[in-house]
């Protein structure tokens, strides 16, 4: 009763019945008293703006809407252990982020604890404070965002607004994008208090910020570290 799984490849809510009626069922199933249940309810209904679509049959809603009703389903019981396998997997990024939220609120709300597989970067972001990184079975870290990036990347990132167009950023570090005059630059960590002073004092730039590389960049150099230990 306290652990609950929800797949995002895996339908658990009947296919042909109206979402309302599958809660129903949950109600029955694991003996949640009736106005505990309709509070309950009510209240994820509204977190996860759906009052529209409890009626209609899960068949009949899209993907996105479908994994809205099956992280509610599973949650109705309130179970204090969640286990999420990619709950955002094929959503778009509107979507993703609801469920996020939803999740969130959910873990603030009853104190439960969220067991998180994506491969979405944004999902870990937005909702682990610990992360464990597994390779073929084997341990690779266990700790905060922090801690990982610290730990595996060899970069940060400085972004500013350029004034001076003319001006040879190579010599500063690697150019990772320009947008207009915006520019986002790749440094080793080492040489990030060197370069954001050559910054200031060489170029005419505003709006200079440091910020820790991509989460997406830190796993990659997780997995190549341990793919140089082995080889």
């Amino acid at each position: 009763r306290q652990i609950t799984l929800v797949m995002g490849n895996r339908n658990q809510l009947s296919w042909d019945l109206p979402a309302l009626d599958s809660f129903d069922l949950q109600r029955a199933i694991y003996s949640i008293p009736t106005d505990e249940f309709k509070k309950t309810r009510d209240e994820f209904i509204e977190l996860l703006e759906i009052k529209d679509l409890v009626q209609k049959p899960i068949r009949n809603l899209s993907l996105g809407e479908r994994m809205k009703m099956e992280i509610m389903g599973a949650l109705l019981h309130k179970p204090k252990i969640l286990f999420l396998d990619e709950p955002t997997l094929g959503l778009d990024v509107t979507m993703q982020k609801r469920i996020r939220t939803f999740v969130a609120e959910y873990n603030q709300r009853y104190g439960a604890t969220v067991l998180l597989t994506s491969h979405y970067m944004a999902d870990v972001e937005a909702l682990c404070k610990r992360i464990i990184v597994i390779h073929h079975g084997k341990l690779l870290f266990d700790g905060n965002l922090s801690q990982l990036a610290e730990k595996f990347s060899a970069f940060k990132t400085i972004g500013f607004t350029l004034n001076n167009h003319a001006a040879d950023l190579s010599q500063f570090g690697e150019v990772v994008s320009t947008d207009g005059s915006r520019v986002v630059m790749r440094v080793p960590k080492e040489k990030t208090s060197a370069v954001t002073s050559r910054l200031l004092n060489d170029l005419s730039v505003d709006d200079l910020t440091v910020e820790a590389a991509p989460i997406e960049d830190v796993i990659e150099s997780v997995f190549a570290v341990k793919k140089e230990a082995i080889e």
